[in-house]
């Protein structure tokens, strides 16, 4: 066929290829090499010669096995390619397969050009998807911006209003407040604005991208075509945009008795404005042989370890493609498990003392962290390498003492979390602890009966500054029921629901930023989570309740917020 001689991108001719008409060019013939009209079309195919004219949307024209015939080796002169290396992802000549390419996977170019074709496809599909993402981006920081302007011109209505009832004696502090108001209004709007900006950016990189992938899908030079595809598939991918944990807000103006000393005082909305948007994709997919994962532990060598919990089985285990390895195992039921910063494994096992797992010998082993007269029952390391562990009274069914102990490397305690601002318990049954940055600490606590769950967050202090009891419209109907939790590395925080297949992302401060079901890519019963030093997230299955099988999946997965 002439098809890389027929048409080339800026050179498709006016007019049908059969009548000479203006009207649009929307079809090919692939036996004629003709540009058609609909019109035309119809005709080709009517008749008794219809069956062997193959006639395709123009939009789909690419490269046919009769356009690999003369693509002349850009090794050796004379010779023309005959077969594709799928081991080196190369077009052959007969020389080339003699002297280099004997023992290697070789096909057909035909069968090479089109597992290259279907990788550009797909790498298109993702571009428009995350394209998808970044607009809707754009479109909340935009909306985001509008409510801010809005919301700033009714707290400057506010201020003015009670300026004009004050004294001439405070019109000093009016101003001061006023001024505030503008610098934070400034520093708030200039964060959206610039996020705006690099988002349009983005946009306009991921356009020039698709644009530059769509011609090259309609490449007609198959020499070219293999020559640089190999490039081009490794500059396929664009950059999503990373929200802030927080843009801050806009101060709002409280009013007080009017007084020289006292006219009125700025505070900062904790609301969110704005609910940004998850995307969640799956990469790989793991099947172990536990009942569940209810545990799940990253190291900085690159290995994991997981823990069916209560079921009683640790393991260390090396992540291979999709396939799982199991380096070591441990017959022992735990309530929580951490790695330190030194590659050793914390865990709270049933019934005994915190104990670790050494890295470099694997003898378990008790720790120097004294907890009595508490028993472990959750366990994690801080960003600057202390311990935080739940421990509660060792008569479970009795409602004793229930505590979080932050402790240094030497088992030293720093500070025990027990009661609240009024004396009373903070606690039920310590379930999962994770901590941010800032120094918050977000407690999962649940009932002895397990029907009711919440997140508790503390400063560094003991105070608490907010507990979230899940979301009003998820779990309207289903409990709010976390299993596990973990902080990202934006400082954000994810709660794992197992009962509505839910992510629960919050803030540092414990508020709601928005749920992603994670149903919706069939990752269900969600139990446990887990970044590793990366930044790579994993997330840990259960099996159905009723189901005695040994398969819990593990996922890896790309979440991103904008």
């Amino acid at each position: 066929m002439a098809f890389s001689q027929s048409v080339r991108k800026g050179q498709i001719p006016d007019k049908c290829g059969l009548c000479e008409t203006d009207r649009p060019i929307k079809w090919k013939c692939l036996e004629c090499g003709l540009l058609l009209c609909n019109h035309c079309k119809k005709v080709r195919l009517r008749g008794k010669t219809a069956e062997d004219h193959r006639i395709i949307d123009i939009k789909e024209i690419g490269l046919y096995k009769e356009d690999f015939a003369n693509i002349p080796c850009q090794d050796h002169a004379g010779q023309y390619v005959c077969r594709y290396c799928k081991t080196c992802e190369s077009i052959l000549c007969p020389t080339c397969v003699a002297k280099k390419h004997k023992k290697h996977d070789l096909t057909e170019i035909q069968e090479g050009y089109d597992v290259k074709f279907d990788k550009l496809k797909k790498g298109q599909s993702k571009i428009l998807r995350k394209r998808k993402v970044i607009v809707s981006r754009k479109e909340q920081l935009s909306q985001l911006l509008s409510s801010e302007n809005y919301k700033y011109k009714q707290v400057q209505e506010d201020v003015l209003k009670h300026e004009q009832s004050a004294k001439a004696a405070v019109e000093k502090h009016f101003k001061e407040l006023k001024d505030k108001l503008d610098q934070n209004h400034k520093s708030v709007s200039n964060m959206i604005k610039t996020d705006l900006n690099a988002v349009s950016v983005l946009l306009k990189q991921a356009d020039n991208k698709n644009n530059e992938v769509q011609e090259f899908i309609q490449i007609s030079d198959a020499s070219k075509f293999f020559t640089e595809v190999n490039n081009l598939e490794n500059s396929i991918d664009i950059q999503i945009p990373q929200p802030r944990s927080s843009y801050g807000s806009l101060l709002n103006f409280i009013p007080e008795e009017i007084t020289q000393s006292n006219i009125g005082v700025l505070e900062f909305d904790i609301n969110i404005s704005y609910k940004p948007h998850v995307h969640l994709e799956i990469n790989k997919q793991y099947q172990t042989e536990l009942e569940a994962v209810t545990f799940v532990s990253s190291s900085t060598d690159q290995t994991f370890w997981i823990s069916s919990g209560g079921c009683g089985l640790v393991q260390k285990v090396k992540l291979d493609e999709n396939n799982i390895k199991v380096i070591s195992s441990y017959n022992i039921s735990v309530y929580g498990m951490a790695v330190t910063q030194s590659n050793n494994l914390l865990l709270c096992p049933d019934g005994l003392g915190l104990q670790e797992v050494i890295s470099s010998t694997g003898k378990l082993t008790d720790t120097v962290c004294n907890l009595s007269p508490f028993h472990p029952t959750a366990v994690h390391i801080t960003s600057d390498n202390k311990v935080l562990v739940g421990g509660n009274d060792r008569d479970f069914l009795k409602q004793g003492r229930r505590v979080v102990i932050l402790m240094n490397q030497n088992g030293d305690h720093e500070r025990v979390y027990e009661h609240d601002q009024h004396k009373q318990p903070i606690f039920t049954y310590i379930l999962r602890i994770t901590s941010t940055s800032n120094g918050y600490i977000h407690v999962v606590d649940g009932s002895v009966r397990g029907d009711r769950y919440r997140v508790v967050v503390l400063k560094q202090g003991g105070d608490i500054i907010n507990i979230y009891t899940g979301d009003t419209e998820i779990n309207k109907d289903i409990p709010f029921n976390p299993r596990d939790i973990v902080t990202t590395p934006r400082d954000n925080v994810i709660v794992a629901d197992i009962n509505t297949h839910t992510l629960h992302i919050l803030n540092n401060v414990g508020t709601l930023m928005t749920c992603y079901k994670t149903s919706d890519i069939n990752i269900v019963l969600p139990c446990s989570l887990v970044f590793t030093p990366t930044g790579q997230l994993y997330i840990g299955c259960c099996t159905p309740t009723r189901s005695k099988a040994k398969d819990a999946k593990l996922y890896e997965v790309t979440i991103s917020l904008c």
